[in-house]
């Protein structure tokens, strides 16, 4: 197999609703289709499934709060820090030094509405 990069992730989810608003006020866009619920951004999506319905097929253990996900952005540290302080989202650790698929980065951690432990991280320049 010759491997190319993720379509898209799922996270198992109390409220859509409470998803929804969470990740919109970072700038996700939402989209409703054929009744299944995802949020958007660069050429990806977060698929949110439902913890009282969740989509067949899905994980053996489908949890809310079991997520732990990173996702890159092309800005400063700075800047992703001022941009969650706009949108009243607290950073639950960081900035600090990590080191990611390419190679080293400065991250931010915080926790979506159920707990999953979302990183956004610029590689170091």
């Amino acid at each position: 197999m010759q491997f190319a990069h993720f379509d898209h992730l799922v996270l198992t989810v109390e409220s859509v609703e409470a998803s929804v608003a969470f990740y919109s006020r970072l700038g996700f866009e939402y989209v409703e289709q054929d009744g299944r619920h995802s949020m958007h951004f660069a050429q990806n999506k977060i698929n949110l499934h439902p913890a009282a319905r969740p989509v067949a097929p899905f994980a053996a253990c489908p949890t809310p709060g079991s997520g732990d996900f990173c996702i890159v952005v092309h800005d400063t540290i700075e800047t992703i820090v001022a941009d969650l302080d706009s949108a009243g989202v607290a950073i639950e650790v960081g900035p600090v030094r990590r080191n990611g698929a390419q190679g080293p980065m400065t991250s931010v951690y915080l926790r979506d509405p159920d707990g999953n432990l979302v990183e956004f991280a610029t590689y170091v320049r």
